[in-house]
């Protein structure tokens, strides 16, 4: 029996772009955002063209157009091959179905099928999408001194839509941090029957916001964040709120958010007469660089006054290095400080840490 060798399938046609000076480029086009678009070719490698530079642009693979200055909703738009001659974008359409044209100044984004279909149209499951990291240390000591520190932290992010080019309609972040220790040592000189002092360190901080964005650079915003701090005789303080967001810059290598909100404030001490329930704000900045060699930095600051009473009043700092070591694992070095101005008596009011440690990123 003599067999026949299955034909291979059509190579895909490339795309092709011709620039105003007639030069041609072949290859794959990506995207476009605005006046900009994307293309790839195995010569050039990933190219960005103004579209004032481009005289004629083929493309045969299928896209979704998205009109400038329209919401990005989950209204399905048929995914499509695209042209564009003489200033204008021409839709293609399946008989009898007439071909769409706009002119080149209205697009707003011009998305590929699959991410079209996964990041607008399809809607995220609670576990997908979520990006950030996930670090612990511990520092443990046998001797007369028996101790054990251990700390971890939890900082996870969600935008929706996922790709980054695409104007985000809502952002999900979690943080969760926490250190703890206790030294045990023996009472010197010994005592009969022998007796020990223990000393314990407790810091807890977990927060969740929901952001909603009503253009790319603002949006409203709901939150809830619960501290613990045995250093301050601070047992719980919760508060719950909402407010208003700004992202003042937003570029691919760094990025600034500043907020405000109005919430519930309510603090419960060691020492129950200290107890405090609270009308307040939370006015915070949040800032992320990314610095050569992928060293990536990441500062957050707040002060947390009360309007029901002025001399109830907190604030928290912090800044984190992360140093990529292999593959997703980073050395991270952080440095935090935590006031706050009412803790219990004869606690402190200031608390500072300096911690070293290992993370995972998650993408």
């Amino acid at each position: 029996m003599i067999g026949h060798a299955q034909d291979k399938p059509a190579k895909p046609e490339p795309d092709v772009i011709v620039f105003t000076n007639g030069d041609q480029l072949k290859g794959t086009f990506v995207r476009g955002v605005g006046q900009s678009i994307t293309f790839h070719s195995d010569m050039a490698g990933d190219i960005s063209v103004t579209l004032d530079k481009v005289k004629e642009l083929h493309v045969h693979g299928q896209f979704a157009v998205l009109r400038k200055d329209a919401p990005i909703t989950k209204q399905p738009v048929q995914p499509s091959s695209i042209d564009v001659e003489a200033g204008k974008l021409t839709v293609a359409a399946a008989p009898p179905a007439p071909e769409k044209t706009m002119p080149v100044a209205d697009i707003g984004f011009v998305v590929d099928k699959a991410t079209y279909q996964h990041d607008v149209t399809a809607k995220a499951k609670i576990y997908q999408g979520w990006n950030g990291s996930i670090g612990a240390g511990a520092t443990i000591i046998r001797s007369t001194q028996n101790g054990s520190t251990y700390n971890a932290a939890v900082a996870l992010v969600r935008t929706i839509p996922q790709a980054a080019f695409l104007p985000p309609n809502n952002r999900t972040t979690l943080d969760f941090t926490e250190s703890y220790g206790k030294i045990t040592q023996p009472n010197i000189p010994q005592t009969d029957p022998p007796s020990s002092v223990e000393t314990k360190t407790s810091i807890m901080h977990a927060d969740l916001e929901r952001d909603r964005y009503f253009s790319p650079r603002f949006y409203a915003l709901g939150e809830l964040a619960f501290d613990h701090n045995y250093s301050s005789g601070l047992d719980l303080q919760q508060i719950y709120g909402g407010g208003f967001g700004w992202t003042p810059i937003q570029k691919p290598n760094q990025q600034l958010d500043l907020k405000a909100d109005v919430h519930y404030e309510k603090q419960q001490f060691q020492t129950p007469d200290s107890n405090q329930n609270l009308i307040g704000s939370t006015f915070a900045e949040n800032y992320r660089r990314n610095l050569p060699r992928k060293l990536v930095l990441t500062e957050t600051a707040s002060i947390i006054p009360a309007w029901n009473n002025t001399n109830a009043y907190s604030a928290n700092a912090q800044v984190v290095l992360a140093a990529p070591v292999f593959n997703r694992f980073n050395l991270t070095v952080t440095t935090s400080d935590n006031f706050i101005n009412n803790p219990a008596f004869g606690f402190k009011k200031n608390t500072y840490q300096f911690i070293t440690g290992i993370s995972y990123t998650l993408h």
